[in-house]
């Protein structure tokens, strides 16, 4: 594992190995392709109506990222914001977050009708000028997340493959759980569009995601159906990510790259948790195989996510050194 001080030390040097090009967007470093999921720019703020496109497009140029897994909410109106929680009198618990008041409730209801509406409507035109603004800026959008739940109908299903395709986009990336897995592998064959699962680290439900077990029952719902594999929730699971991807790298489009401590535990900066990131990435370089490895940042920083998603870059550009 590549420590944070070992890091430092070739971040000083300054070795031209992991420098980024003067065009600043070429992220393929000794022939791994290098980038993230723009769900690690969650923070920036959303307009209702409007997508936040180009605040993406200026922090993927700020962190010299020219490769993307494009997060559906960046591209899809916001809804309308929930009404703000009453003021509890000074001594008296708030209540828990899940227990909304019958406003807050109502208008999520509705926030979920309208963006399922919009899904459904929204014509291929809208998607084909999104994927024109990447290209302008010289950024390769690699798969497109969205997340499937039970919420969704079949014809919101069928609509996101639609939309896959008109932002020219062979892969869709969802955090999915096995029976929702079930219910769109159907759509996956239909359109003939890969779908990259995503696990978590939940291995006590048998529904979701999280060991080579569960992830073997999702591949073979579907041939159109790939490993989009979370390095850190993978560790997280107690689970071997170099031997995974080493025994299954026919199957793995690309991975999320985050540091998690084992037996579930948390999320920590870069070369300070469990997860063998130098390992992974030193594997893909040396056997040359075709996966990308995209940030998740998900720890709690102290600067921006852009910040942040940065410097996880120049971990990763240094592991690769």
């Amino acid at each position: 594992m590549l420590s944070r001080r070992d890091f430092a030390k070739i971040a000083a040097a300054g070795l031209p190995a992991w420098r980024l090009p003067a065009a600043g967007l070429n992220s393929v470093v000794n022939g791994v392709h290098l980038g993230t999921i723009t769900y690690s720019f969650r923070d920036f703020p959303r307009t209702p109506g409007k997508d936040n496109v180009d605040d993406i497009i200026a922090a993927l140029r700020y962190c010299g990222i020219g490769e993307i897994e494009l997060f559906s909410p960046n591209i899809e109106p916001a809804g309308k914001p929930l009404p703000p929680e009453q003021p509890v009198p000074y001594g008296v618990p708030r209540p828990p977050r899940a227990q909304r008041s019958a406003e807050q409730i109502a208008l999520q209801k509705q926030n979920r009708d309208d963006l399922r509406r919009w899904r459904i409507e929204t014509g291929d035109d809208y998607y084909r000028a999104v994927r024109a603004r990447f290209d302008a800026a010289g950024i390769s959008i690699f798969a497109y997340t969205m997340n499937y739940n039970d919420s969704f109908t079949d014809e919101e299903i069928d609509a996101t493959f639609r939309q896959a395709k008109a932002l020219g986009v062979g892969i869709i990336a969802t955090s999915i759980s096995l029976s929702m897995a079930q219910r769109v592998a159907p759509f996956a064959n239909r359109h003939d569009t890969l779908v990259a699962v995503h696990g978590h680290s939940r291995v006590k439900d048998p529904n979701q995601l999280s060991t080579p077990e569960t992830f073997a029952k999702a591949l073979a719902m579907s041939k159109n159906y790939r490993v989009n594999l979370d390095i850190g929730h993978f560790t997280a699971a107690n689970c071997d990510a170099v031997a995974y991807i080493r025994e299954n790298h026919a199957v793995i489009t690309h991975i999320h790259v985050k540091d998690r401590r084992r037996n579930d535990g948390t999320n920590e900066q870069f070369g300070e948790g469990d997860t063998p990131i130098k390992e992974v990435l030193q594997l893909l370089k040396r056997e040359h195989y075709p996966i990308r490895a995209f940030v998740e940042y998900e720890y709690a920083g102290l600067r921006s996510s852009r910040d942040e998603v940065k410097h996880c870059m120049e971990y990763m550009r240094a592991a690769l050194a």
